[in-house]
C-alpha cells in the first residue's frame, strides 16, 4: 500500500515527523476482535502484534502498556515494577479520553495527553511487530527498534 493511501491519522502524523519506516495495513474491523482478529486477517504471528492498552495506577494516572497480542498484562506483575500498589485497565470512555483514541483504534503515538509508556521486554527482540495505526482495521508495521525510539518506553516485564 502506498503510504500516500493511508489513513492521515495523528500516530502516522507523529511516524512521518520521526521518518519511521513504516508499512500501513488495513484490514476488516470486528468489534472485540482484537489481535485475534487483526492477525488472522493480515496473516500474521499473533504474538508480533501488539496490543496497546490505556491502564491506571493506585493514584489513577494514566499509563500505555504495550504486550504481545497472545499474552496478557499481569498487572500485579507491572505495578510491583513501576512503584506502584496496583494497575488496572481503563475502562473504553477513559481509556479514550486519555488516548484520544476511539478503544479498538488505540496507538502508543500521538496520544492526545503524554503518558507513560510500558514495553513487554520480549517485543523489544521481534525482527518486526505491527501496532495499531490509530484507526480502528489499520496497524503499522515497523522494527521494534523504531517504536523505542520514538516513544522512549520502559521496558518491563509482565507478560501473564
Amino acid at each position: 500500500m502506498a503510504k500516500d493511501k493511508l489513513p492521515v491519522t495523528q500516530a502516522v502524523r507523529v511516524l512521518r515527523e520521526h521518518q519511521v519506516d513504516f508499512s500501513g495495513h488495513l484490514y476488516k474491523y470486528e468489534e472485540k476482535g482484537g489481535t485475534r482478529v487483526s492477525s488472522r486477517e493480515l496473516g500474521i504471528d499473533e504474538h508480533a502484534c501488539i496490543k496497546t492498552l490505556i491502564m491506571e495506577d493506585d493514584a489513577h494516572q494514566p499509563l500505555i502498556m504495550l504486550m504481545h497480542g497472545d499474552r496478557e498484562v499481569a498487572t500485579g506483575l507491572l505495578a510491583r515494577q513501576i512503584g506502584a500498589k496496583k494497575v488496572t485497565p481503563c475502562d473504553p470512555k477513559t481509556a479514550d479520553r486519555h488516548s484520544g483514541y476511539q478503544v479498538g483504534g488505540t496507538s502508543p503515538f500521538g496520544t492526545r495527553h503524554p503518558m507513560p509508556v510500558y514495553l513487554q521486554a520480549s517485543i523489544a527482540e521481534l525482527p518486526r511487530i505491527w501496532i495499531n495505526g490509530g484507526k480502528r482495521g489499520f496497524l503499522v508495521g515497523l522494527a521494534p527498534s523504531e517504536l523505542i525510539r520514538v516513544l522512549k518506553p520502559v521496558l518491563v516485564d509482565a507478560a501473564g
